[in-house]
């Protein structure tokens, strides 16, 4: 007797989850959430690599003008013995004192060349235009033999290193 078998008919497809559009898969959707997870740790990464990159040169900054400000520091320091050995040079030394002056000129001459060297330059003064950004008036007297606004006397020299003003001279200016 022949078996008389009735073929079922083929399963339906499932119904497809509402939320996922036609043509994308889990898969899709996994990719797209490691790529913008991955954008955004790059971005990341960019963001703390320029942060390093400033903060490595704010502290580089920072330390060359600590060691500005200690050489400043130094500088204005030995300017003061200097003043004192100009002003010493001033002084009569009797006819007893030429050996001393001999030797407070030679140890005058070793500060000046020092402070050379570490790139202090002397402003020159005498005989110049007033000039505020380097001189400081302490004094104006009147000068018939002067232009008004001349540097006429050098109370104290100034100086400069490299393009920075460290000390501004003190000079008496004529005035009409």
């Amino acid at each position: 007797m022949a078996e008389n078998h009735l073929e079922e008919p083929a399963e339906a497809p499932a119904p497809t989850d509402p939320s996922e559009s036609p043509g994308t898969t889990a898969d899709e959707q996994e990719r797209t959430a490691l790529k913008a997870e991955r954008d955004d740790l790059y971005d990341r990464l960019l963001r703390k690599t320029a942060e390093f990159d400033n903060y490595r040169k704010r502290v580089e900054r920072e330390r060359r003008e600590r060691a500005d400000q200690k050489i400043t520091d130094l500088m204005l320091e030995l300017l003061q013995v200097v003043d004192d050995f100009d002003r010493a040079l001033t002084m009569d030394a009797g006819e007893g004192g030429a050996g001393y002056r001999k030797g407070v000129e030679l140890i005058h001459a070793k500060l000046n060349d020092l402070i050379r060297r570490q790139g202090v330059q002397p402003i020159e003064s005498l005989g110049a235009d007033f000039d505020p950004n380097v001189h400081q008036a302490v004094i104006h007297e009147s000068s018939p033999e002067h232009r008004e606004g001349e540097v006429i006397a050098e109370l104290a020299r100034g100086y400069t290193m490299g393009d920075r003003l460290l000390r501004p001279a003190m000079v008496k200016v004529a005035k009409p």
